[in-house]
C-alpha cells in the first residue's frame, strides 16, 4: 500500500484549510441514509459459527501452475538481467535500484517461492540474503517501504523455514538463524528513525552511518504500518525494543491528541502527524494511497494477538462503522455498485483508486475475524465494485484512480462533478470514469478477490481472478518479464514503463497462487483458526502463539 497520483495530490492540498477543518469538524455530518449496514460486535465464544464458516474449497491445479509459471518468468528475467539489484527493466532488460540496492525483488519473491515450493529460486535467494549489506546505500531509505518489503519478506521467510514448511526443506538451523540476524541488523539501522520528541518516526533516513533526514512530520500509513513487522520481531527476538518503538508511535493514531482537526469521523483520521508535537496536520483521507495500510493493520493487530491488541480491533470497528454510515457511495449510473469516497475535513469526494481496493478483502477479514455478516457483505459490495473498474476498461485491467458521481449528494456539486464530455459514455455504460489510467502491476483487486473466495469458496472469485491473471498476462508480459503499464483504456495498454514492481512477486503473483491453490497453513481462513496474518506486502507472518511462545511450530 503506497501513497501515489491522485491521493498524494489530494492529501497535500488539505494542508492549506486548517481553519476550515476546524469549523467544519463542529457541524453535524451527513449520514448516508440509504445504507442500512448494522454495526458489529465480536462473537462471544461460545456463539455458533454461521453457514459461511465452513466453505469448500476447489483448488485448480492447472491455473495454480499457469500462475507458477508466470512467477518463473519473472523470476527468470530478473535473476538473468537485475539480480542482485532492485528491480528488472524487462523491455531493456536492464535494472534499477529503487529500494536502496539490496535486491528488493529478491526478497520479495522469497515468501511467494516458499509457498509455491520453488526449490531453485529458494536456494537462489536464501544463498543471497547473508550477502545484503543493510549497514550500507547511496541512496535515501523509506521506513515504512524497508518495512514492509524488506523486514516483512525476511520475517516471513524465516517464519515459514521455521514452521510449516520445516519438515519440507533440508536447511540448517545457521542457515535460518541468518535470515533473522539480517532482519535484526536491518531493524537496528531504521530504529534512528523513532528517535523523536514524540517518537512517532521520520519516515526519510540515511545511512552510512544511519540517521534521520530531518523531517517535521509523517503520513498515517507511513507512521501507521510498522507495528505488525516490529512487534513481530520482538516476538522473534525475545527483545522488546523493537515493538516498543513501533507501538508507541502507534498509540498518537488510537489516541489523537486533536480530533477536531484529526478525526473528521469517528475512527476516520487525516493523514499527516507533526513529528513534534503529536498532532494532526490535516483533516483529509480516505482508504487509499497515503492512509490505507494503517486502517488495514488495525484488524490485522488484532488477528495477530488478540490478548495485547484488542484496543486496535475496537479502532477498526470505529473506522469501518463510520466508512459504513459516512463513506459507502453509489454511481448514478450503477447505482448497483459501492465504493468508498474520500474526504476532507466533512466534505466527501467522489474518487478512487487502485490502491483503494485493498479495502474489500479488509472488511471481508474484519468481517469473519469479528463474527459479523454486516462486514463481511459490505466488502463483497466493495469486491464487486472494483471488479467494476477491471472489467470495464478495455485491457481488462483496473485504473489507478477512478471517479464518479454519487447518487445522492448535489449533481454538479464542486465535489461531485460530471464526468468530462469525451468519458460519458463510459460513465453511462460503467459506472465510472478514469482519472489516471496507469496500471502499476498492483495487487489489491486480486487480494479482495482472494478473500472474497476464502471467506465463500465461491467459484466465481476464482473466474474474476482467472479473468484478472488473463487480462494481465495478456498486456503485461513483455521482453524478459512483466511491465506497468502507461494506459489501461487504450490499445495494448498504452505502452510499458518497462518497469517491475518488486511487489509483482511478493502480492499479484502470490494472491492469484493462492486462489487455486491447495490447503496450507498460511491460507485465510473462515473459521477462527489462522495461523499467519499478511503483512501489507503480502508476506504471511505467523500469528502470535507459535514458536516464540511455545518452542516449536503448532501444526
Amino acid at each position: 500500500m503506497r501513497i501515489l497520483c491522485g491521493m498524494a495530490a489530494f492529501l497535500a492540498a488539505s494542508h492549506s484549510v486548517v481553519v476550515v477543518v476546524v469549523v467544519a469538524a463542529a457541524e453535524a455530518p451527513q449520514q448516508r441514509q440509504h445504507m442500512a449496514w448494522p454495526s458489529a460486535e465480536p462473537a462471544s465464544a461460545n456463539q455458533k459459527l454461521p453457514s459461511y464458516r465452513h466453505p469448500k474449497y476447489r483448488p485448480d491445479r492447472k491455473r495454480a501452475n499457469a500462475v507458477k509459471q508466470a512467477f518463473r518468468i519473472s523470476w527468470d528475467g530478473y535473476y538473468k538481467h537485475a539480480f542482485p539489484h532492485d528491480s528488472l527493466r524487462p523491455v531493456s532488460n536492464s535494472f534499477e535500484d529503487d529500494r536502496n540496492g539490496w535486491g528488493a525483488s529478491a526478497v520479495d519473491a522469497f515468501s511467494t517461492a516458499l509457498i509455491m515450493g520453488e526449490h531453485k529460486i529458494i536456494d537462489q535467494i536464501l544463498r543471497y540474503i547473508p550477502d545484503i549489506n543493510f549497514n550500507h546505500t547511496d541512496s535515501e531509505v523509506s521506513l515504512f517501504e524497508t518495512t514492509i518489503r524488506y523486514l516483512g519478506g525476511l520475517l516471513s521467510a524465516y517464519d515459514l523455514l521455521t514452521g510449516p514448511l520445516k519438515p519440507h526443506f533440508d536447511y540448517s538451523t545457521h542457515q535460518t538463524s541468518l535470515i533473522l540476524h539480517q532482519a535484526v541488523r536491518l531493524a537496528d539501522n531504521l530504529k534512528v528513525a523513532f528517535d523523536t520528541p514524540t517518537g512517532i518516526p521520520d519516515n526519510d533516513l540515511f545511512f552510512s552511518p544511519p540517521r534521520k533526514k530531518g523531517s517535521t512530520s509523517n503520513g498515517l500509513a507511513t507512521a501507521g504500518t510498522l507495528v505488525l513487522e516490529w512487534t513481530r520481531l520482538s516476538d522473534l527476538t525475545g527483545d522488546p525494543q523493537y515493538a516498543r518503538l513501533a507501538q508507541k508511535a502507534e498509540k498518537y493514531l488510537l489516541h489523537p491528541k486533536n480530533p477536531a482537526m484529526g478525526e473528521p469521523f469517528p475512527g476516520l483520521l487525516g493523514s499527516s502527524l507533526n513529528l513534534d508535537t503529536g498532532l494532526f496536520e490535516d483533516g483529509a483521507g480516505g482508504w487509499g494511497g497515503g492512509t490505507d495500510s494503517f486502517y488495514e493493520y488495525l484488524i490485522k493487530m488484532y488477528l495477530y494477538d488478540p490478548s495485547r491488541f484488542s484496543v486496535y480491533r475496537d479502532r477498526w470497528v470505529l473506522a469501518a462503522d463510520s466508512s459504513i454510515r459516512y463513506l459507502t457511495s453509489h454511481p448514478t449510473t450503477r447505482p448497483d455498485l459501492t465504493f468508498l469516497a474520500m474526504w476532507r475535513n466533512r466534505t466527501l469526494h467522489y474518487f478512487s483508486e487502485h490502491l483503494a481496493c485493498f479495502s474489500g478483502g479488509n472488511f471481508i477479514l474484519g468481517g469473519l475475524t469479528l463474527d459479523s455478516p454486516a462486514y463481511l457483505g459490505l466488502g463483497l459490495d466493495l469486491v464487486a465494485g472494483c471488479r467494476a473498474t477491471y472489467t470495464g476498461t478495455l485491457t481488462g485491467i483496473g485504473p489507478e484512480i477512478f471517479q464518479w458521481q454519487d447518487d445522492t449528494a448535489p449533481l454538479n456539486a464542486s465535489n461531485n462533478s460530471p464526468p468530462p464530455t469525451h468519458q460519458k459514455l463510459m460513465y453511462s455504460r460503467a459506472g465510472f470514469w478514469v482519472t489516471n489510467g496507469g496500471y502499476q502491476l498492483r495487487p489489491e483487486v486480486i487480494e479482495s478477490y482472494y478473500y472474497a473466495y476464502r471467506a465463500t469458496g465461491h467459484q466465481k472469485y476464482q473466474e474474476w481472478v482467472w479473468e484478472a491473471f488473463l487480462a494481465v498476462n495478456a498486456t503485461c508480459r513483455v521482453g524478459s518479464g512483466y511491465s506497468s503499464l502507461m494506459d489501461v483504456n487504450l490499445p495494448e495498454g498504452g505502452g510499458w514503463t518497462d518497469f517491475q514492481e518488486s511487489f509483482w512477486f511478493a502480492e499479484v503473483m502470490k494472491y492469484a497462487y493462492l486462489v487455486f491453490a491447495e490447503e496450507a497453513p498460511w491460507q485465510v481462513k473462515a473459521g477462527l483458526e489462522n495461523r499467519f496474518v499478511f503483512n501489507t506486502e503480502a508476506h504471511p507472518i505467523r500469528v502470535a502463539g507459535g514458536r516464540e511462545k511455545y518452542g516449536g511450530w503448532r501444526g
